[in-house]
């Protein structure tokens, strides 16, 4: 009988705990916090404009923006690694080429 409630005990423990974990919110739906309301002027004050903030770029743009530079440098950079290996295959071909003819006129 002790075994027997025991483990009653422990299923509606796992139940319990299963559908706490279950309604629980999302890391990514955690209620965000409401913006504070304005401080009303007093009776006597004129209520002051507040100044327009700016709009900023995001950080994603700010980044396509740097990394275009970059893209840019490293393509450049790529080219000119690729026409230098292609003028030392031509160079190198050539080389073979004259050796070659040189073996054949030596026959």
């Amino acid at each position: 009988m002790n075994k027997l409630m025991t483990t009653l005990i422990a299923a509606v423990f796992a139940g319990t705990t299963f559908t706490a974990v279950a309604q629980a919110p999302a890391k990514g739906d955690a209620p965000k916090a409401t913006p504070a309301t304005p401080a009303t002027p007093a009776k006597g004050e004129p209520a002051k404009a507040t100044p327009a903030t700016p709009a900023t770029p995001s950080a994603k743009a700010d980044a396509k923006k740097a990394d275009a530079p970059k893209a840019t440098a490293k393509a450049e950079k790529k080219a000119k690694a690729k026409a230098k290996a292609k003028a030392k295959a031509k160079a190198k071909a050539k080389a073979k080429a004259k050796a070659e003819a040189k073996k054949e006129d030596k026959k």
